[in-house]
């Protein structure tokens, strides 16, 4: 099956010049206010994902369901969309599609009536075998009702002969390979789980006697919870009776977190074994500045994931710091759709430079990530266009030269700028001044204080060294046209 023009078209639909997040997920235990707080809980991890959001809760008896497509904001604020979520137990989602299209099937959580009873789940990440898995399922008379990798989790439980439920998960967990972090909830227990190398983040939180599971500790301090500690790597955290338990399944393995949630996807706010991730950010553009020699009047954040490196590198240079570019907040994604006029806008439509500070200037712009380059070209050109006499682009993090498979919407290695050009191809493209990218030494640095152990790297940084933890087991190109097949009801074989 060969893919057309159209179809390519929804591909690069959701494609951005950023890296994207797949999803935020929040779970709270025995609070006679947990769906309020859950959406408070997904209020703070908006960043996570801006696609579509949802509550599931249980009230003793049954399970109650609302999703909707768009912001959190926009939906469960008011008392009553709430009160159709009763109950002291509920999880919620914010969904980033990297798998599957955007519709309201897929937004989670998933809900199945199952023998044992009922079971809803929240998925942040993605499954490397997710096709082959569900290709399997399906010939075993499985019928499917999302294009969701979700979905695969769901029913592989439900396909276990084991009787108990903690059984019925380990067995479908052994099966799946990926980076993940999992919140699930049955009518006695909530329960957290995180990939075997601890890709994906999953945190536990409490206040009073509930507990509460969390992709970030933002959306702890959002509700007065307090910190416990994060998931282990390949652990399952189940909380029943007001008692946490953990069981630990899968062979013994060193943790490998994204180490892009260290550079850009955690809020800034969020604590990552034990620091903000602002501190963090900081250190890269400490470390990039310690790298560069270069004489310029301002250093420039590109806003807002630039600011923290860029106020490390003007520290550490001792240049000065200015906002030479201001971001609009209020800018959504549909409305740079609907004419060939408003898109031509382009990057303006967010951000615009202060002409008086960045004329006849000299400036270090600051990124935390250069992934296809487009932005990044359009801001030169802007600034440069508001009277910059140089623009010298550091970018606090190594080229991106690999893509993701465990959640990250970056499928392939063509679409990346880096993947093959030089620093000079590159910095003519984005037609800068000049263009130097921190060292991986520089990073690990920045993040743990000492270089990269080549024979155990402490994070999955793959995107720069190519490094998979867990290879793929689907192949990308088939995925994408599993993905069109499915949204268009074909067959592929």
């Amino acid at each position: 099956m060969k893919i057309s023009s159209i179809q390519k078209s929804k591909l690069k639909k959701y494609k951005f010049d950023s890296l994207k997040e797949e999803c935020g997920i929040f779970g709270v235990s025995n609070h006679d206010d947990a769906s309020t707080l859950v959406a408070l809980g997904l209020h703070a991890l908006q960043h996570r994902g801006q696609e579509g959001c949802g509550i599931v809760s249980f009230d003793g008896k049954n399970y109650h369901s609302e999703k909707r497509q768009g912001l959190v904001g926009d939906h469960f604020t008011d008392s009553e969309t709430l009160k159709k979520l009763p109950g002291n137990f509920a999880i919620g989602h914010n969904r980033y599609s990297t798998t599957g299209e955007t519709s309201l099937r897929n937004i989670q959580p998933f809900f199945a009536d199952l023998h044992m009873g009922g079971l809803s789940l929240a998925h942040n990440g993605n499954l490397t075998n997710a096709l082959l898995l569900r290709e399997t399922l399906v010939k075993d008379g499985a019928i499917f009702r999302t294009t969701s990798d979700t979905e695969t989790i769901v029913q592989l439980i439900a396909k276990s002969k084991r009787e108990k439920f903690k059984d019925k998960l380990i067995e479908a967990l052994f099966q799946i390979q990926g980076g993940y972090s999992l919140v699930l909830m049955t009518n006695k227990k909530l329960v957290g789980v995180r990939d075997p190398y601890g890709i994906r983040p999953l945190v536990i939180g409490k206040l009073k006697n509930s507990y509460i599971f969390s992709s970030e500790t933002c959306a702890l301090d959002i509700i007065g919870a307090t910190f416990v500690r994060e998931v282990e790597n390949g652990e399952i955290v189940i909380i029943e009776n007001d008692e946490i338990k953990s069981i630990k399944p899968f062979p013994k393995q060193k943790p490998r977190p994204c180490i892009f949630e260290y550079i850009y996807f955690a809020r800034p706010d969020s604590l990552l074994d034990g620091k903000c991730a602002y501190e963090y950010r900081k250190n890269l553009g400490i470390e990039l500045a310690k790298e560069t020699d270069l004489n310029a009047d301002l250093v420039v954040p590109v806003p807002d994931s630039g600011v923290p490196a860029a106020l490390g590198y003007a520290e550490q240079s001792k240049k000065k710091f200015e906002l030479g570019l201001i971001r609009n907040h209020y800018v959504g994604r549909t409305f740079i759709e609907p004419t060939q006029s408003i898109r031509s806008l382009g990057v303006k439509l967010k951000l615009s430079s202060t002409k008086t500070i960045v004329r006849n200037k000299s400036i270090i712009l600051i990124d935390d990530s250069l992934v296809r380059g487009t932005t990044c070209h359009k801001i030169v050109k802007m600034l440069y266009e508001s009277g910059a006499r140089e623009i010298h682009v550091r970018i606090a993090c190594p080229e991106i030269k690999y893509p993701d498979f465990y959640g990250v919407d970056m499928p392939t290695k063509e679409e990346l700028l880096a993947y093959d050009k030089s620093i000079d191809e590159m910095c003519d493209y984005i037609k800068a001044k000049s263009l130097k990218f921190l060292s991986l030494n520089g990073l690990y640095k920045a993040l743990t204080g000492g270089e990269r152990n080549t024979s155990y790297p402490q994070f999955s940084d793959h995107y720069f060294t190519g490094e998979y933890p867990i290879k793929p087991s689907d192949n990308i190109r088939g995925l994408q046209v599993k993905q069109l097949s499915l949204l268009s009801g074909k067959s592929t074989n």
